[in-house]
Formats: structure tokens, sequence, C-alpha cells
């Protein structure tokens, strides 16, 4: 039996990975601390933006069918975000910049501004045309002259400014017929409006207006001469009554083309002379 060999016995140890000393914890691990990374990338990025880009990024990851369709991953999501050299957050797509908003800001304050004093002008423009008109018709009433022209003396306000009208009527015209001549009544009816409208700084237009009747035929004189001489004798009135020169912004004839009644063009209501006291555009102050 010394001779024989003796038998050799091969111990094979088998292996078992896992356990406590596995590598499933490591893919565990770096689950956790990309979600912490991205947890602080969201606290940081609330910290350090402003309300109007949180409200920004409110409604780039609001539900769209269009962001729905095209948008896939934080890659995308954040790929409209870029950081400054502070550290600060802008977006590369639509978010304002704070310079930007300041402009914007200031445009919007000064717009606000300047509507606001126009709105203030106009109303108080307003307000001065229907006092003058208030104020003048009681005057007129007033005086014991000028009351029995009462009702052909017609004011009112209107989108152009504060209108004053010296209708003629059957018994009783304001000039002498086909003349700019006027009747001495007419020429003091003017002179105390004259007064009223002077304390108002707008300017004034003038225009005459006639009935249809023509004049003979054949005549060079036509219902274009006469209503535009009666327009100018009313400026001259005004202007040595005391409204100042610079005032009068037109003086103009218009013969029967705007009937005060339109229905009966030969009536004689419709040889009037119209003074407009102009509505005039707010101006604003050079330093606004």
């Amino acid at each position: 039996m010394s001779d024989e060999q003796r038998p050799i016995i091969i111990k094979r140890v088998k292996k078992v990975s896992g356990g406590a000393h596995g590598g499933a914890w490591k893919v565990a691990y770096a689950d956790f601390v990309t979600a912490m990374m991205a947890f602080f990338l969201l606290l940081w990025l609330l910290g350090s933006t402003s309300e109007e880009q949180k409200e920004g990024l409110a409604d780039y990851f609001t539900p769209t069918v269009a962001s729905t369709e095209t948008t896939s991953g934080a890659g995308d999501v954040l790929s409209g975000i870029s950081l400054n050299d502070d550290g600060s957050s802008s977006s590369a797509v639509s978010t304002p910049m704070p310079d930007q908003m300041v402009i914007e800001k200031e445009q919007i304050d000064s717009s606000s501004e300047e509507n606001a004093f126009e709105t203030a002008m106009a109303n108080r423009e307003q307000d001065a045309f229907e006092d003058m008109a208030s104020q003048l018709n009681l005057s007129i009433q007033d005086n014991a002259e000028l009351s029995q022209l009462s009702d052909q003396v017609l004011i009112d306000v209107t989108a152009d400014g504060m209108r004053i009208q010296l209708v003629d009527q059957d018994n009783r015209s304001m000039f002498r017929s086909n003349t700019a001549e006027l009747y001495s009544y007419a020429e003091r009816m003017l002179g105390h409006i004259a007064t009223n409208i002077g304390e108002l700084p707008n300017r004034i237009a003038i225009s005459g207006h006639t009935d249809s009747t023509p004049f003979r035929n054949g005549a060079a004189y036509t219902n274009w001469e006469l209503s535009s001489d009666r327009a100018n004798t009313a400026r001259r009135v005004l202007r040595n009554a005391g409204v100042s020169a610079d005032r009068f912004a037109e003086v103009s004839g218009k013969a029967a083309t705007e009937p005060l009644l339109p229905d009966r063009p030969d009536r004689s209501e419709n040889r009037r002379i119209t003074i407009l006291v102009i509505r005039e555009a707010p101006t604003l102050p050079s330093n606004l």
C-alpha cells in the first residue's frame, strides 16, 4: 500500500455574491444623491429668482398640449434657463431681465401719468364749457334788451367745443337783407358774447351760413361771398369787444351747405352765424 499514490482531493469554494457586501446599495445611493441634488437645485432656484421669474417658471411647467408633446425629461425643461455671472438664473427664452423690467415699468408709469393728465385736462375743459354755457344763457336772460333775442341764440357743448349760434327768424334778422351789415341789436349781442367767451383761453372758429335762396341769375355776388363776409363782420365785432386777435383760428363762409333745418333749406333759421370755442387737445408739460 505504501507504493500506491495517495488520492488528491480538490476543494472548490463557491463564492456567493450579494449579501451585506454586494453592489446594489451603490445604485440606491446614487439615486438618493441625484434626488438630493435636484432638491437643493430647486431650493436654490426658488431663492435666487424674482417673483416675475417664478411666474415664468410656473407658466413653463404648466401642462399644455404643446409641452406634453415636445417636452421629455428634466434636460428639456431646464434648457431655457441659464446662469448669470453672479449665479442668478435667467430664462433664455422669454423671462425679462431686471433692467428690462425696470424700463418697461417706467414706460407704463409714464403712460399712466400722461393719460391721467390728459383726462384731467379734458374734464376741466368740459366743466369750463358747461359753466360758460350756463353763465351766458343766464346773462342774456337777465339783460332786458338782449332777452328779447334769447330764442335766437342757441348754445350747446359738442365734441368740437362750445357752439354759439345766432339764428335769424322771419320777423327778426341779424343782418340787413343780402348784406353783411349787422343790426344794432345783433351787434350788441355779439359784444355781450365776446365779453363772456373772452374769459376762456381757447381758440375760436366763426362760420357764416345762408338759406338756399340764390341771388338773381348772373349775379357775381353769391351766397358764398355773403356768408364769408358775414362771418368776417362777426369776427371784427368780437375783436373790437376785446377778444385777442391770436384766438381766431378760422373764419369761413359755408353758404347753404350746412342748413340748420335740412328738410327746409329755404327757411330763415338757416341764416345764421356760428361761433365755435374750440375744444383743445391738452398740452403736456415739458418735464413730464
